[in-house]
């Protein structure tokens, strides 16, 4: 498989403490990878180096063998845990800004996934729930033909029927020619589309490897790893 995101050796400092100490990692393509770990672990600062957001104190990182910038910013669609969406806004206006801003930005794809998802653009966003705004979100990240989508905590504080469309969503509509990174400490949810698992303990990958394989290796399924890794 061809090698989408390749971290070598990667370190990140806030106040002279490690968030992220020696972190390695290959993602390739067409592959669902978790990004697993408790709350502080990391996580979060590790996907925002991936999209360029924040930059490592030390090591390397690639994408698509180039380092993150302009060039790399524009492959990759990061659905982080903040709401950047105005509330002015109605969903035709969101999608509208979508396809002024990127230009891989496919609106008949996108347009499937608000039938999915069960939005209307006549909705204000204004009046959305928690959950359906946070289906929307993830309607306009995956409308585009990215290399790269992060998700960072796509289920946070949301219903479990909310959880179950966001689930089936990422499972259906990524490009199979690009990766998915989750990060997300609700392992029980999300475990049946993972194929690959990292789990960050303190800054640091604790463990890594193939979902299957880790299953037959430790008898164990995802969620109960995690939760012997966290005792």
């Amino acid at each position: 498989m061809q090698t989408v995101i390749k971290i070598k050796d990667l370190c990140k400092k806030y106040n002279k403490r490690y968030v992220l100490k020696d972190i390695n990692l290959e993602v390739e393509k067409g592959v669902i990878t978790g990004v697993l770990g408790q709350n502080g672990s990391g996580k979060s600062t590790l996907m925002k180096i991936i999209s360029g957001i924040e930059k490592p104190d030390t090591g390397e990182i690639l994408i698509n063998g180039a380092k993150p910038g302009v060039s790399t910013k524009s492959q990759v669609a990061f659905l982080t845990e903040n709401n950047h969406l105005y509330d002015w806004m109605g969903i035709k206006d969101a999608i509208k800004f979508y396809q002024d801003f990127y230009e891989d930005f496919d609106a008949k794809k996108c347009g499937k996934l608000m039938d999915f998802m069960e939005l209307s653009e006549d909705f204000k966003i204004k009046k959305l729930s928690k959950g359906m705004l946070q289906r929307l979100r993830l309607s306009l990240t995956l409308g585009r033909n990215a290399s790269v989508y992060l998700l960072d905590e796509p289920f946070m504080g949301i219903d479990t029927t909310t959880r179950d469309k966001i689930i089936k969503a990422i499972n259906s509509y990524y490009c199979e020619d690009s990766c998915v990174l989750i990060t997300t400490h609700l392992i029980g949810e999300v475990e049946r589309i993972l194929d690959k698992v990292a789990f960050i303990s303190e800054g640091s990958i604790a463990l890594t490897g193939d979902c299957e394989q880790l299953r037959f290796e430790k008898k164990q399924s995802i969620e109960d790893i995690f939760r012997n890794l966290y005792v």
